[in-house]
């Protein structure tokens, strides 16, 4: 093969990785753009800042800091308190940036 068809074919081959690079980067933002929620009438666009005690049932309140409601299942509150603290220590994350969802104890 001659150096000019060599170089012809890469050139053609280069192009056609870009071109559909471009395509991708294209189908990309049109997903996105249709993907995004509408924002409502006489808003910014932002979504407003909720703190967790606005999450909480109106009969509820959440203390400071917390990430919810837990539920324990067959399991003291101390003992619950106690394990959630050994995983805050053995991630080393504070236990307010932690979430528990539930706690229940295996029986064997």
């Amino acid at each position: 093969m001659r150096f000019g068809t060599a170089l012809l074919y890469s050139l053609l081959g280069m192009g056609v990785v870009f071109f559909a690079l471009v395509l991708l980067m294209l189908l990309i933002r049109i997903m996105t753009a249709f993907g995004r929620p509408k924002p409502a009438a006489g808003t910014s666009g932002t979504a407003p800042a909720v703190s967790p005690a606005a999450e909480a049932p109106a009969g509820t309140a959440a203390a400071p800091g917390s990430a919810g409601e837990l539920k324990l299942y067959d399991t003291d509150p101390r003992t619950a308190a106690m394990l959630m603290a050994i995983v805050a220590d053995e991630l080393q994350t504070p236990v307010n940036e932690l979430r528990f969802l539930s706690i229940r104890e295996i029986k064997e």
